[in-house]
């Protein structure tokens, strides 16, 4: 392995002033979050009912500039009613990135839909416009103004492209041809919290957007997710069905459709207000990270993943590019042996046991980076 590399992992150590075990991506807690936790504790306000539930959803609208904001248990619930509203059912397909994490592809399955992957783009490691319009040249036609796959006979539902590692895909174009062809566009804005493209916040794109606040993201509360939509009507179908579909009674228990438990509950609201108060700072903070991360690899010769052109992103997880699978490899086995927790990106969706048989678009950029992506610690910075 070469010496750079190991004395990247030094780097690595002294910028966190760690030397003994060093995560990738952890949460920063303070007083503040313990105030507004035994708040809602006295309270008694615990679950989905109470203030916080209500104030988290209005900063979050206010702070990605979108209409509604509608909260949830975690993101991959989020993403789950975000697909059933935008029209997704059983026998459909939706258009997505294999280089993805598994929650895209499980809401997927959960809807009755199957999943089309296309390939990512290098620069962006987001879903790849021009993967995605070869797909749809080839293989679409439109019907009653809805697309459908020529070869299987099924409506495409849906696309859904994730901004990955927080880097903004090129979601103006994949918007573009979404409308084009008459499908519904989701955003899988995960990781993608206080990330721009040409200064507009992802996840406001698309007719609908999840996004998450799990234990390892920019923000958290251990779990939670949000909704993000323009649309006032699906923002209260969204709040509706992930409140168990219940019709209001200040006593009757009535419900008038399949609904879901997915509303967040008013505790984990409480600590998402106090960790939504930082946001700001947490990004100046990765950003700086980011920076340093750049300068180092450049001077050093090891390519470091940036933000793509026309994009601002918050560099959840900074990632690095090497020369082939066996350098990884031993990047992972050397870093992790030093208390350096680095990983790899996911295993592509299309290789998984479910999804093997669901119809692959050549994944040429995602298996070139399967090869040679290493996420390395990210942390906010004390």
């Amino acid at each position: 392995m070469r010496t750079e590399l190991k004395q990247l992992v030094s780097f690595i150590q002294q910028h966190y002033q760690i030397t003994e075990f060093l995560p990738l991506h952890e949460p920063r807690f303070d007083q503040r979050e313990k105030d507004l936790v035994m708040d809602c504790i006295d309270s008694t306000f615990v679950s989905s009912v109470g203030k916080y539930v209500d104030e988290f959803e209005k900063r979050l609208a206010a702070f990605t500039g979108a209409k509604y904001a509608i909260a949830t248990v975690n993101g991959t619930s989020a993403l789950h009613i975000a697909l059933l509203l935008a029209g997704v059912e059983r026998e459909t397909e939706v258009i997505t990135q294999a280089l993805s994490f598994i929650a895209t592809c499980n809401v997927i399955s959960y809807c009755g839909a199957e999943p089309v992957f296309v390939d990512v783009d290098k620069q962006t490691l987001g879903l790849s416009a021009e993967s995605f319009q070869a797909f749809l040249n080839k293989y679409a036609e439109i019907k009653d103004q809805q697309c459908f796959n020529k070869q299987t006979n099924k409506r495409i539902a849906a696309c859904v492209p994730m901004h990955t590692f927080g880097h903004p895909c090129e979601i103006d174009k994949i918007q573009a041809i979404c409308e084009q062809w008459h499908i519904p566009l989701v955003e899988d804005a995960a990781e993608s919290l206080g990330s721009y493209y040409k200064n507009q916040h992802t996840g406001t794109f698309g007719k609908l957007a999840a996004i998450s606040f799990n234990g390892n993201k920019i923000v958290t509360a251990g779990g939670g997710g949000v909704i993000l939509t323009n649309d006032e009507q699906l923002a209260k179908k969204a709040k509706y069905i992930t409140t168990t579909a219940k019709v209001p009674h200040k006593w009757e228990f009535n419900h008038d459709q399949i609904g879901y438990n997915y509303r967040m509950p008013n505790l984990n609201a409480a600590l998402l207000c106090a960790q939504l108060d930082k946001l700001e700072g947490f990004i100046e903070n990765k950003r700086e990270t980011a920076e340093s991360y750049q300068a180092w690899c450049q001077q050093n010769n090891i390519t470091f993943i940036t933000e793509p052109t026309n994009a601002k992103s918050n560099y959840w997880l900074n990632a690095l590019l090497l020369a082939d699978k066996t350098e990884q490899q031993m990047f992972l086995e050397y870093a992790n042996a030093q208390g350096v927790m680095t990983r790899p990106v996911w295993t592509l969706l299309n290789q998984l046991p479910m999804f093997k048989h669901c119809f692959t678009m050549p994944q040429t950029n995602a298996q070139w980076l399967a090869d040679r992506l290493v996420n390395i610690p990210s942390s906010v910075r004390v």
